[in-house]
């Protein structure tokens, strides 16, 4: 059989899918394989036709490959690919013929089990022929429901060896009897027990000088000499590991350690040498960076301690391990306790915030350094680390109860009074009858008026029962004080009010701000009121307590004075801004100014003071002040100024068109028309009105703006504009005298038309409204005429 491969295996990152396609020859008929292995069980399925051919051979994987597997195709197989949705598919199609089988079998196994139908498989292989099945020449059909098991012989098998060494020898592992000591050590190591530790390594070495472990064991002894502070024993190890085992992964901490005793033995040359190939050879280690807190405290006892806080710098800067960045602040702090109290308690507070129980775990060190704290008088920085302490031990610390004690004395003494009160609270709660109890229920006494872990309600409470029970005594009148502070706080400002006769009896040499609270408390209800626009209480308070209120309170003041008729106040605060600096406000208020003036009856200075609004607002057509105009008007009206009526009136026109606001304007136009016998000047407004009134559906001007319309037109001699004006009147409701007077100028007018018919009916109308009346005797004479 001549055999050959064109397609080489396929093996893709992540995706562990090995293709290969062989091709060969059996019985000079060629035929190829294509075969598919992947590392976990993928499925296979054979479409067939109705003839049980197989047109396509599909293969699903949970796995898409990082690399694109491209098309490909020889004389039995196209080959191709396909991704969807989270399924990556081989499509196989035959040229000719194929047939898919799984490859279940492992050669490293006895008695396997087949199955026919596998439906999962780690190999599959497809068989590519043209028209007869290759290699097997006879097939026998197999029942469905048939067991076929692989059948061996135990005589036909080979015999197994297992495990071979280099030179093809067996290889015989003999039980490692030292692995339950070695984890011992371990044990011991990590429960702090080193002592115990060390004597185990000892047995161990001297029971199997041989053992596997003793790099491990090597390494743990130097580790728990370094913690005993066995300094020359560290020296001694370090250098037979760092000779003999110089690719262990333990190397920098080694050499930390042996730098570190050479350190601590006042070496600093010998330290020096393994600082330096430790900081060189392992530069971004974490040993490297305790290695830096060595160097510091190595430099710390030669006196060198500028050089020290470099390097302590370097360790909190460095590392992302929270021991050794607390370590190193540690460090820090104490350097810098004598020279930089600020920069000292700086690093203490890192450690607070970071890994507050390291004060716990240094324990002596971190008692020292919080009463040096206290001793400097930075009781905040030493309350800081009594909490940390507190956090990380317990009652049975002979320590406890001075820490807790202590820690309360200094919040006291800080602007925290609320933290000492609960540190007081702390103190009473876990030793009721402790050493320091009387010391700290004085400093409770001294923090009552200060700070109490009480809300509000219950505070006031406690107030109006010493009030009660020490009348006239120094303790009463400080609750009243303080009482009036706290609802002054509250924002009850009517309450503080209300005690203000008590609290101007009070000793004024100890409590001096009682008049300021009592202001408070006026200008704070006066503010409550405005915000709720309570104006009746506004004006009261400020009647009664002559308060002053910033700026920002003058536009609620002045609109309460309005509504309540203090135009006094309001002037008042209208003036105090007519000089502001903004173009914008000194508009606002001079606007202002001019309505209380006119409320007021002052129409010259509103004339005036609305010419120097105009004046302001100049070509302004979205000024929020157009309606100055108006105010402006009726202040001409009022002095009867009909020139300045008649140039203002023109200008409103201007500004705002036909407006329903202007009707009582127009009407005062008609009367100054009137007045001035200009006919034209009536039938401009008189017309104005009668349109306003026609699109409002509301007549209030009716009938006079009619009658005066009806006049004008007539002394005009445009009889049919009179005649529609007056006619117009039949739909409005008329009283008696007024019909009767509309009839008889409708008559009047109907004569002057020639209808004269329609003008005896218009007569007699008159006469039936009002026979008494001087327009039916008008309309009788010029009916007898």
């Amino acid at each position: 059989m001549l055999k050959w491969i064109l397609f080489a295996s396929l093996c893709i990152q992540s995706f562990a899918l090995e293709i290969s396609v062989e091709s060969a020859k059996d019985d000079f008929i060629k035929y190829s394989t294509l075969h598919l292995n992947n590392e976990t069980p993928f499925s296979c399925q054979a479409i067939k036709n109705d003839f049980e051919l197989t047109t396509k051979v599909l293969c699903a994987f949970s796995k898409k490959p990082s690399q694109k597997i491209k098309s490909f195709q020889n004389d039995f197989f196209r080959v191709q690919s396909l991704q969807k949705k989270d399924t990556f598919f081989i499509i196989i199609t035959p040229v000719h013929k194929m047939k898919l089988f799984s490859n279940i079998f492992d050669l490293t196994k006895d008695d396997t089990v087949f199955s026919k139908r596998a439906s999962n498989a780690k190999r599959w292989f497809i068989v590519g022929y043209d028209k007869k099945f290759p290699l097997i020449k006879q097939q026998n059909e197999v029942s469905e429901i048939a067991l076929n098991f692989p059948f061996f012989l135990d005589k036909d098998k080979m015999p197994y060896v297992g495990s071979l060494d280099l030179q093809g020898n067996p290889v015989h592992i003999k039980k490692v009897e030292d692995v339950k000591d070695y984890l011992q050590v371990k044990k011991e190591f990590q429960n702090k027990n080193y002592e115990a530790s060390l004597e185990t390594i000892e047995d161990i070495l001297q029971t199997y000088p041989h053992t596997l472990f003793k790099e491990e064991l090597l390494y743990y002894k130097i580790k728990a000499n370094a913690m005993l502070g066995n300094w020359e024993s560290v020296i001694e190890d370090a250098k037979v590991f760092l000779q003999e085992y110089s690719p262990s992964d333990n190397i920098a901490e080694v050499l930390s350690l042996i730098a570190r005793a050479y350190a601590e033995l006042s070496l600093s040359t010998d330290a020096d040498y393994f600082f330096d190939r430790l900081f060189s050879e392992h530069p971004k280690s974490l040993y490297t960076q305790w290695g830096y807190i060595y160097k510091g405290d190595m430099l710390v006892d030669e006196g060198g301690n500028k050089e020290a806080k470099k390097y302590y710098i370097k360790a909190l800067t460095r590392t992302k391990d929270l021991e050794v960045a607390a370590t190193a602040a540690f460090r820090l702090s104490n350097l810098l306790l004598n020279s930089s109290k600020k920069e000292a308690a700086k690093y203490v507070m890192k450690i607070v915030k970071a890994k507050p129980t390291f004060f716990a775990e240094h324990l002596k060190a971190s008692l020292d350094m919080m009463n040096t704290f206290a001793a400097n008088s930075d009781y905040k920085t030493a309350a800081a680390i009594a909490d940390a302490l507190l956090k990380g031990i317990n009652a049975t610390y002979d320590e406890y109860e001075e820490i807790l004690k202590q820690r309360a004395i200094w919040l006291a003494k800080t602007a925290d009074k609320r933290a000492a009160l609960d540190a007081i609270n702390e103190y009473i709660k876990k030793f009721p009858d402790g050493d320091y109890i009387d010391e700290i229920e004085n400093l409770k006494n001294e923090l009552f008026f200060d700070v109490s872990d009480l809300n509000a309600t219950t505070r006031l409470k406690e107030y109006d029962k010493l009030i009660e029970e020490y009348k006239s005594q120094n303790i009463g009148e400080r609750a009243l004080y303080e009482k009036a502070k706290l609802l002054l706080e509250q924002r009850e400002y009517d309450k503080v009010l209300a005690l203000q006769e008590s609290l101007r009896k009070l000793d004024e040499n100890i409590y001096k701000d009682i008049p300021q609270i009592i202001q408070a408390a006026a200008k704070g209800s006066m503010e409550v009121s405005l915000e709720k626009n309570n104006c009746t209480q506004v004006l009261y308070i400020s009647q009664e307590y002559n308060i002053t209120l910033s700026d920002k309170w003058d536009d609620g003041i002045y609109s309460c004075a309005m509504k309540g008729g203090d135009f006094s106040l309001s002037k008042t605060i209208a003036m105090k801004n007519l000089k502001v600096q903004s173009v914008k406000n000194r508009e606002k208020w001079l606007y202002r100014y001019i309505k209380v003036e006119f409320a007021t009856g002052n129409y010259t200075d509103v004339i005036d003071a609305a010419k120097d609004l105009i004046t302001l607002i100049g070509d302004n057509k979205k000024s929020p002040y157009l309606d100055v105009y108006r105010t402006l008007f009726d202040a001409y009206q009022r002095v009867e100024d009909e020139q300045g009526m008649l140039e203002t009136i023109l200008k409103i026109e201007k500004l705002f068109g036909v407006s329903y606001k202007d009707i009582d304007r127009y009407v005062a136009m008609i009367n100054v028309g009137s007045q001035m016998h200009d006919d034209n000047l009536i039938i401009k407004y008189a017309t104005k009105v009668m349109r306003i009134q026609e699109e409002s559906h509301s007549y209030a001007q009716s009938p006079f703006v009619e009658f005066a319309l009806y006049d004008a037109y007539m002394n005009k001699q445009e009889y049919d504009k009179a005649y529609e004006v007056i006619k117009s009147l039949d739909k409005r409701e008329l009283n008696a005298a007024q019909r009767a007077r509309q009839k008889y100028l409708l008559g009047n007018v109907l004569s002057k038309l020639w209808r004269d018919e329609e003008a005896k009916k218009a007569y007699k109308e008159s006469i039936a409204a009002d026979p008494n009346s001087s327009w039916a005797k008008l309309s009788q004479t010029a009916l007898e005429m």
